[in-house]
C-alpha cells in the first residue's frame, strides 16, 4: 500500500494544541451531557432516590450513548478519509458513552470509585496489550484499516470510562473539584514536558495523556454543574453542555486540522 494511499485513509486528527484543547472540551462536554441523561432525565443519584431506579437511569443512559458511538464508529470506519465532524463526534459519543458506564461500574455494581477505577484500568491495558499483540504497534499513525480502527476506538472508550472513574474518585476526596483539576493539569503539563525534554516513548505518553485528559474535564464537568454544597458552580447541566458544544464547534472551525501523518513514531 502506497504512502499516499494510507494517508487518505488515515482518519484521526493530526496530535497538535488544538487537538488537546478540543479533547478537553469535548470530555467536559461528555460529563455534563451524560449526567444531563443519566441523573437529570433518567434518574437523580441521591441518597432518596431508590436504587433500581438510577441504576437504571445509569444502565439506559448508557445502551442511549453506547447505541450512537456503535453507528458514529460503524460510519468513522466506513469514511475514507479523515473527516473532522464525524471524528469529534465519535469522540464525544465516547465521552458520554463513558460516564455512563463509569458511573454504573462505580456506583452500580458496589465496587466504589477504587474498584472501578482498578477493573477499568485493567480494561484499558488488555485493549493496547491485544492492539500491538495483533498489529505490532498501538501508534496513532498506524490507524489507517479497519483492525486498526476497532482497537483505537475501544481502547479511547474504555480510557473515557476510566477517565470518569478517577476523576470522580480524586474529585471525592479532599482536593475537591478545583483541586482535583488543578492536580490533573499539572500531570498533563509534566507529560508535555516530558514529550519535548526525555526519549520517553511518545506513543506511551499519547495514551497517557489521553487517558489524563479526561479526569480532567470530569472533575471540571462536576465543577460547573455539582451543587453549591458540594463545591460546585450548580449551573444548568444542558446549558453548560450547551455552552461547551458551541465552544467545540468554533474551534474546529478555527482550527482546520489535518490528518494524522502516517510516518513511524517512536516504537510502541
Amino acid at each position: 500500500m502506497s504512502e499516499e494511499f494510507k494517508a487518505a485513509l488515515t482518519k484521526v486528527p493530526a496530535v497538535t494544541l488544538g487537538f488537546w484543547i478540543i479533547k478537553i472540551l469535548a470530555t467536559t462536554f461528555g460529563e455534563t451531557a451524560g449526567d444531563s441523561v443519566s441523573m437529570s432525565w433518567l434518574g437523580e443519584t441521591t441518597a432518596s432516590a431508590p436504587t433500581s431506579f438510577w441504576q437504571g437511569g445509569y444502565l439506559i443512559g448508557t445502551a442511549i450513548f453506547g447505541s450512537v458511538l456503535a453507528i458514529l464508529v460503524f460510519l468513522q470506519i466506513r469514511a475514507t478519509r479523515f473527516n473532522p465532524w464525524l471524528y469529534w463526534a465519535t469522540i464525544i459519543a465516547s465521552t458520554t458513552a463513558g460516564t455512563t458506564m463509569a458511573d454504573f461500574a462505580t456506583r452500580s455494581l458496589g465496587i466504589g470509585y477504587p474498584g472501578g477505577s482498578i477493573l477499568l484500568l485493567g480494561a484499558v491495558l488488555l485493549s493496547l496489550f491485544v492492539w500491538h499483540r495483533a498489529l505490532g504497534t498501538i501508534s496513532i499513525s498506524s490507524v489507517h484499516e479497519p483492525r486498526a480502527e476497532l482497537y483505537y476506538w475501544l481502547t479511547i472508550t474504555f480510557s473515557q470510562t476510566l477517565g470518569t472513574a478517577l476523576g470522580d474518585w480524586v474529585a471525592d476526596g479532599p482536593l475537591g473539584y478545583l483541586g482535583s483539576a488543578v492536580i490533573f493539569g499539572s500531570v498533563l503539563a509534566l507529560l508535555a514536558l516530558a514529550y519535548y525534554r526525555t526519549r520517553i516513548s511518545h506513543v506511551l505518553l499519547f495514551w497517557a495523556a489521553f487517558i489524563l485528559t479526561r479526569p480532567l474535564g470530569a472533575v471540571v464537568g462536576d465543577f460547573l454543574d455539582k451543587p453549591l454544597a458540594k463545591g460546585g458552580l450548580e449551573l444548568s447541566r444542558v446549558g453548560a453542555s450547551l455552552v461547551l458544544g458551541i465552544a467545540i464547534i468554533g474551534l474546529i472551525l478555527i482550527t482546520r486540522q489535518k490528518a494524522a501523518p502516517t510516518q513511524p513514531e517512536q516504537a510502541a
